[in-house]
């Protein structure tokens, strides 16, 4: 099992950057490919990106590719999501998520067996 901690949230104006950071404690790090998602009020949870493991391969949203960027670091157990030029739709609960690496899926919450409590990201206009 694994138990993650998001944080780095915060209000924002648009335009302006966030970086979110993922905790993980509990199993192998890297034995898990691991993800972001977001919920907006009154929206389903989305997917907003995802890495397979360290310098592996990265997925993106449409809404969010070539402003967000996913990475991670195994020696400290955390998956970072850097929000650049960002939007008020933007404005939302984001969720780090864990799975086994030997699972194929990563695109869907669905995939996802971890989650953590979620930090709040708000950008005004």
């Amino acid at each position: 099992q694994v138990r993650l901690v998001e944080s780095g949230g915060g209000s924002v104006q648009a335009g302006g950057s966030l970086r979110l950071s993922c905790a993980a404690s509990g199993d192998t790090f890297s034995s898990y490919k691991m993800g972001w998602f977001r919920q907006a009020p009154g929206k389903e949870r989305e997917f907003v990106a995802a890495n397979r493991w360290s310098g592996g391969s990265t997925y993106y949203a449409d809404s969010v590719k070539g402003r967000f960027t996913i990475s991670r670091d195994n020696a400290k157990n955390t998956v970072y999501l850097q929000m650049n030029s960002l939007k008020p739709e933007d404005t939302a609960v984001y969720y780090c998520a864990a799975v086994p690496a030997f699972r194929n899926s990563l695109l869907t919450s669905g995939d996802y067996d971890y989650w953590g409590q979620g930090t709040q990201v708000t950008v005004s206009s």
